[in-house]
């Protein structure tokens, strides 16, 4: 990527008014439109532009513009920095959510934590721009505002995009497995997997054995039941009326 001097549309009106370079240089120096170069010329364009040295900023060299000026094919060179400025990289902060949006957030943590726990606060925090306090208080039901608050997805309230959601899912969801891992839990099968082919394919248990203790046991009282009742033996009367002679007399012997 070509580099352009800094404000261009000024070194081009000082370039115009203190050089010979044809518009065509100064327009590729500068990254303008040729036109746009002949109307600062004409004054038509630029109009209240105070014109900005190159060679006192240190952009362009004196000797740089006389080959261009002897040379109309040239192409004009900005000057290498003498000092190097290192690239400052700045930390990325929580979301800024604008006003009209800020009474929804509650809202949008209540549904992060419902639908997918396995996100940490820090990633809550970037995805709607709250705070760690916040997130506990909701987690909690501490939030001043708990029995009314209903959970809402971030993406459809304009908190996040739909792509930054999915990849903070996907990161929690890789950093939830690989924490399974090593630490040796097996994750339950989830609802719906099919079973193994050895339990689909195995044979039916005899009715015997598939049948509960009790069951069997109320069966056999059924069974019981439903028999006929044997007949009793029917007492002799001779013999009953000389069982209770017997006792007749033990009782007066006694006396």
């Amino acid at each position: 990527m070509d580099r352009t001097p800094l404000m261009p549309k000024a070194t081009a009106v000082w370039l115009v008014d203190n050089t010979s370079l044809t518009f065509d240089q100064i327009a590729e120096f500068c990254g303008l439109h040729v036109l746009e170069v002949k109307g600062i010329a004409d004054g038509d364009v630029a109009h209240g532009i105070k014109g900005m040295d190159p060679i006192s900023s240190g952009q362009l060299s004196r000797e740089e513009i006389a080959k261009a000026e002897l040379t109309p094919a040239h192409r004009l060179k900005l000057s290498e920095p003498k000092v190097e400025v290192p690239e400052v990289k700045t930390k990325r902060g929580p979301r800024y959510t604008p006003v009209s949006r800020r009474q929804d957030r509650p809202n949008a943590i209540l549904w992060l934590l419902k639908n997918h726990p396995e996100l940490k606060d820090s990633q809550i925090m970037r995805l709607v721009g709250t705070t760690k306090p916040t997130i506990t208080a909701i987690r909690e039901r501490a939030h001043w505002n708990s029995p009314n608050l209903q959970a809402q997805d971030p993406v459809t309230l304009g908190l996040c995009s739909q792509t930054d959601l999915d990849a903070e899912v996907k990161k929690a969801a890789a950093k939830l497995d690989r924490d399974r891992k090593e630490s040796g839990i097996v994750e339950p099968p989830k609802a719906g997997t099919l079973l193994p082919a050895e339990e689909t394919t195995a044979p039916a248990p005899p009715p015997e054995l598939e049948r509960p203790m009790a069951t069997a046991l109320a069966q056999e009282a059924r069974d019981r039941r439903a028999a006929p009742d044997e007949d009793e033996d029917t007492p002799d009367v001779e013999s009953v009326f000389g069982k209770l002679k017997e006792l007749k007399r033990t009782d007066v012997a006694s006396d």
